[in-house]
C-alpha cells in the first residue's frame, strides 16, 4: 500500500509499505477514505519530537471503512463507516473507567521509555513516535486499529467525511481545551493560535458560554477565520499581546487563557521567544515556550490556563512564580478522545456545529509531502489538510 513515511528532521514520502494485518483480536483493518496533517505532525516533521525512526508510518487524524475485524470485536461490522480517536485505549484500565483515555495504562508498549522522560507513561498514540508505543498511523491507504472495540465509533451517512474526520482529535481536542479553561457564563477567554485546534477552541468555547474570546496570531487567514467564529482578534506582529490584552480587559486580564500553540511558538522577536529559538536549535532546550509564559502573565489572578498545544519535552524559564502568586490553575494534556467523540457527534447532526469550516485544502495522499511544508511554512493559506488516500 502507499503511505506518508517519515524518514528524518524534514524528509516525508510517500512509499510502497507492507500492508497490515490482525494481530490482535481486538484488533479492526480500515480502508482510509479521510486523513489529515495535524500541527503535532509538524513538530514530528521538524525534529523535536524524539524517538522517531526512519520508516515510521505518519497521522492520527483518521476515518475509513471497516475491512477487517479480529474475533473480539462485536460491536463494528465489516463496511461500517467509522472515526478513529488518535488515543488507543484499552476501555478497562483504573485511568479508562475515570474517563482519562489518554492516560490508558495498557497501551503503550514502551512505557519504559515514556516513563524515564515523563515520570509516568500515557497512552499509545498513532503514528507519534516509539516513545508512544510506535504504532503505525493513517496517513495511508489501511491502517491498523488497536482496541477497535473501544475506539471507533460509527458515522451515520447523514454525516459527510469533512464533517466527521475530526473527531478524531482536533474537533475533541478544541473543546476538551474550552472545558478545562472552566469558562463560566460571560468569561472573557484568550485564545494563542487560530490553527485548527484553536479554531474548535474559539467556537467550543462560546457553546460553553464565554462572552468574549480573544484569539492571537499573525496569519491573515486564519484571523479572518476566527473572526468569522465569533473573535476578536489580536495580530501579534504589530502590537505587544500582554499591553493588548491588559488594555481590552480594562487591567484584570482574560478569565481564561487557552495556549493551542505548543512547543514551536513563534514569537515574532520577543527577546524570550528568539533565546527559545536558539536554545532549541542548539539542544539546550527541546520547547519554545513563548506563549505559555505569556499566557501565564497575562491571565487575570485566579485564572485558568488550558493547554492543549503540544509540548514534547524541556522549556526554559517558565514564570511559575507568577503562576503560583497569581493562583492561577493550569490544565492540560492530551485529549481523553474517547469520552468526547460521541456527544461531539451529537452536536454535529444537531446543526450546532459543521467541522467542516476548516477545511482549506483537499488533497491526495501523493501531496503529502509538499502538503506538510506548505502548513508548516504557512504558505497559499493552509489551514486544514484533508487527504483522499483512495482518490
Amino acid at each position: 500500500m502507499r503511505a506518508l513515511v517519515w524518514h528524518g528532521k524534514g524528509d516525508v514520502r510517500v512509499d510502497n509499505v507492507a500492508e497490515p494485518e490482525i494481530q490482535h483480536p481486538r484488533d479492526a483493518i480500515i480502508k482510509v477514505t479521510a486523513c489529515a496533517i495535524c500541527g503535532s505532525d509538524l513538530h514530528l516533521l521538524d525534529g523535536y519530537q524524539p524517538t522517531m525512526e526512519s520508516g515510521d508510518i505518519l497521522g492520527h487524524e483518521n476515518m475509513g471503512e471497516v475491512v477487517a475485524l479480529g474475533s473480539e470485536v462485536t460491536n463494528l461490522k465489516i463496511g461500517d463507516r467509522v472515526v478513529v480517536p488518535f488515543t488507543i485505549s484499552c476501555g478497562d484500565c483504573w485511568f479508562c473507567r475515570k474517563g482519562l483515555f489518554s492516560a490508558c495504562e495498557r497501551t503503550n508498549p514502551n512505557a519504559e521509555m515514556a516513563i524515564k522522560a515523563m515520570g509516568h507513561s500515557p497512552a499509545g498514540l498513532f503514528g507519534f513516535s516509539h516513545m508512544l508505543g510506535g504504532y503505525c498511523g493513517g496517513q495511508a491507504e489501511y491502517l491498523r486499529v488497536p482496541m477497535a472495540d473501544i475506539g471507533p465509533i460509527k458515522v451515520p451517512d447523514s454525516v459527510s467525511d469533512e464533517q466527521a474526520l475530526f473527531l478524531s482529535d482536533i474537533f475533541p481536542t478544541g473543546y476538551m481545551a474550552a472545558e478545562n479553561a472552566q469558562i463560566e457564563p460571560g468569561d472573557t477567554v484568550a485564545v494563542w493560535g487560530c490553527g485548527p485546534v484553536g479554531q474548535f477552541a474559539i467556537r467550543s468555547a462560546l457553546m460553553l458560554g464565554a462572552g468574549r474570546i480573544i484569539a492571537i496570531d499573525k496569519v491573515p487567514e486564519r484571523l479572518a477565520m476566527a473572526e468569522a467564529g465569533g473573535a476578536e482578534t489580536i495580530d501579534f506582529s504589530q502590537v505587544d499581546v500582554y499591553d493588548e490584552l491588559q488594555f481590552r480587559t480594562k487591567g484584570r486580564g482574560p478569565d481564561s487563557c487557552i495556549d493551542a500553540v505548543g512547543c514551536e511558538a513563534a514569537g515574532h522577536g520577543a527577546v524570550d521567544a528568539v533565546v527559545d529559538k536558539v536554545k532549541a536549535a542548539t539542544f539546550l532546550a527541546t520547547d519554545r515556550v513563548h506563549v505559555l509564559r505569556q499566557a501565564i502573565m497575562s491571565c487575570r489572578m485566579g485564572g485558568t490556563v488550558s493547554v492543549p498545544g503540544v509540548y514534547v519535552g524541556m522549556g526554559d524559564k517558565i514564570p511559575i512564580g507568577a503562576m503560583m502568586n497569581k493562583g492561577l490553575t493550569i490544565k492540560s494534556g492530551q485529549t481523553h478522545v474517547q469520552r468526547y467523540t460521541k456527544p461531539l457527534l451529537a452536536r454535529i447532526e444537531a446543526g450546532d456545529i459543521d467541522p467542516s469550516f476548516v477545511v482549506t485544502h483537499p488533497a491526495s495522499l501523493e501531496d503529502a509531502p509538499e502538503m506538510y511544508k506548505k502548513f508548516r511554512d504557512k504558505e497559499d493559506g493552509v489551514i486544514k489538510v484533508v487527504m483522499r488516500p483512495h482518490g
